[in-house]
């Protein structure tokens, strides 16, 4: 993947290298849940191998696919913001091989290295829009009349 909010894409290497120093290999099998749309947040994850699909629970109904995500991309954003609380689900599509981050360590090394900092804070405001985009087109997708889900 070639997305501007993979990890190698978006931090320059010397950022990569300080934040997989914090990672620990896990590994989900597939329909194994992450996280909980609604609960705390307070780790993610970098994709290794496999998929992690995201969900938005809507009352009555299933959740919603809102994006798949594949090797290089981050898996939650919620850990960055106040009150770090996720703000959709997520679910292993196939077995998934991932590097995991406690998300109070990473904290602390931005608030030590502003510039680090800095570089982690784009990069995870450039997954959040991203994800808003995503979202928006998916429920357009499902739940709005034909032909309004077209973006100008």
């Amino acid at each position: 993947m070639t997305s501007a909010t993979t990890m190698n894409t978006a931090l320059e290497p010397v950022y990569r290298e300080r934040l997989i120093h914090l990672a620990r290999e896990v590994s989900f099998e597939a329909g194994a849940r992450l996280f909980e749309e609604g609960r705390r947040a307070d780790r993610f994850w970098i994709v290794r191998t496999g998929t992690v699909a995201l969900d938005l629970h809507i009352p009555g109904r299933r959740p919603a696919v809102i994006e798949t995500l594949g090797h290089g991309e981050l898996v939650g954003w919620s850990w960055h913001f106040p009150p770090c609380i996720w703000q959709l689900g997520a679910e292993a599509m196939s077995p998934v091989r991932a590097w995991e981050f406690d998300a109070e360590a990473v904290r602390a090394l931005c608030a030590e290295d502003p510039e680090f900092g800095r570089a982690v804070a784009i990069w995870v405001g450039r997954v959040v829009a991203q994800r808003l985009h995503a979202s928006r087109v998916r429920l357009l997708d499902l739940y709005a009349p034909y032909g309004s889900g077209g973006l100008t």
